[in-house]
């Protein structure tokens, strides 16, 4: 059975609001339009990527043992993968350095009962039309609102494949509706906290500062946490403070400097939790792309220890 645009829209996970272009093909946006006209007049390198695809999901449960649906890459910042999960365990993984502009991608399922992701590139931007499954499907049931904002690393950069950012690792486990503004490049920008329309979260994540931890003055910081006040009042936030990064050893202590200094400001909010990020990924060039980036193992890492970790802070939602 072929889904419609609106039937699409009922599995289709991490999406604000969604236009259908010219040939039938469906965009997923995650900013506003206002928010990325803001982006558009800021950086280039920032607009590219807030209409990426940033690791969305489809997500459903189904008796299917086939599925099919055809595909537009209509930007492409690094070459990771469209990834089909079933059950908790990959069972295919499409790399973009093997997929044309366009294209069908079709997918076999086991038989009975299950419960399958799709994962969409982190880092590309894919538009998608006449997904088919040969039999009935439900959306998966999520456990509540997750607003998750971040630079390279949230958006999911490093690991070069999709379902293994970490914001997709630490998901697996904890099966919110996750909006994921993480955006390449990324700093504390307090111009980008506008209204999202309807859109209210449970929580919100924050993971920033990687991109600007050389700076001495802390104004914007603390800008952005007063404007993020005024914007959702005292909506739970955890503050993740950036992880170890080993491309530059002599920075180090300016980032835990910086750190420090960026606990101290979001330590004045009652509703602000705090995660130190040096205890998320080991400080090995192992775990790393790039010694900046977590690679697929660093992504893990991240990802399992955040969810230990919001599950110590109580910050969950049930």
């Amino acid at each position: 059975m072929k889904l419609t645009g609106e039937q699409l829209k009922k599995i289709y996970f991490g999406a604000l609001w969604f236009q259908e272009d010219a040939e039938g093909y469906l965009h997923a946006f995650q900013y506003t339009k206002q928010q990325m006209d803001y982006l558009k007049g800021a950086a280039d390198f920032w607009y590219e990527r807030c209409a990426a695809s940033s690791a969305k999901t489809l997500e459903f449960n189904t008796t299917a043992t086939e599925g099919t649906f055809e595909y537009k890459l209509e930007w492409v910042g690094s070459c990771d993968s469209v990834e089909v999960w079933v059950d908790g365990l990959a069972t295919e993984i499409c790399y973009l350095k093997d997929m044309g502009k366009e294209g069908t991608i079709r997918f076999f399922l086991p038989a009975g009962e299950k419960e399958v992701i799709i994962y969409l590139p982190a880092d590309a931007t894919l538009l998608i039309r006449n997904f088919e499954l040969n039999a009935e499907w439900t959306p998966t049931e999520k456990k509540g609102k997750l607003l998750w904002m971040g630079d390279s690393i949230t958006q999911g950069f490093g690991p070069l494949r999709s379902a293994h950012t970490y914001v997709s690792v630490a998901n697996r486990l904890l099966n919110y509706e996750v909006l994921n503004l993480g955006i390449g490049g990324y700093i504390y920008d307090k111009n980008i906290l506008m209204p999202m329309h309807e859109y209210r979260p449970d929580k919100i994540v924050i993971s920033m500062g990687t991109n600007q931890y050389g700076t001495e003055a802390m104004e914007d910081i603390e800008e952005y946490y007063v404007r993020l006040k005024e914007l959702y009042g005292e909506t739970p936030v955890l503050c993740i403070l950036p992880i170890w990064r080993g491309d530059n050893p002599e920075g180090v202590p300016t980032l835990e400097k910086f750190c420090k200094r960026l606990k101290e400001i979001v330590q004045t909010y009652d509703n602000i939790m705090v995660v130190e990020g040096f205890s998320l990924v080991p400080h090995l060039s192992e775990y790393f792309l790039d010694n900046l980036h977590p690679n697929c193992l660093g992504s893990e890492m991240y990802g399992r220890n955040l969810v230990l970790e919001m599950e110590k802070l109580g910050f969950i939602i049930e």
